[in-house]
């Protein structure tokens, strides 16, 4: 199956050094979001609901870019630097999310990619009918 590396332009950029998004025969492949924006910037720094909801607007955004939607989502893995940050990303998603929610795998790490990263959150997904 041949797959097809998306050049996505509505959220920060990768520098290079991975693809936000593949797409594999009919199925997307989104790189763990985190709360930046735009620019590049930090959001939300110590805030996990402000990072949960900057972490689902990039979400958005590239599966919107790419042909999908959050309503797409068919595996999430999300990954929190700290358990009691669990409830906060439970209603978050339970605000963006439509049910029947997709299956889900939750991981509590010591750190993210930088200091200030408190959420990360990867997406498989499948395009919009």
């Amino acid at each position: 199956m041949s797959h097809h590396i998306l050049e996505i332009t509505s959220i920060h950029p990768t520098g290079g050094t991975y693809s936000h998004v593949v797409r594999a025969g009919d199925t997307l492949y989104v790189s763990g979001q985190v709360a930046k924006d735009r620019d590049n910037a930090f959001v939300g720094v110590g805030d996990p609901d402000a990072q949960c909801r900057q972490v689902f607007t990039n979400l958005a955004a590239v599966l919107e870019e790419a042909g999908s939607s959050l309503d797409h989502i068919v595996k999430l893995t999300i990954y929190l630097t700290d358990s009691a940050y669990i409830d906060t990303f439970r209603s978050v998603r339970n605000e963006l999310l439509t049910r029947p929610m997709p299956a889900s795998t939750l991981v509590v790490v010591s750190a993210l990619a930088a200091p200030e990263l408190l959420v990360e959150i990867e997406a498989i997904a499948v395009p919009a009918a």
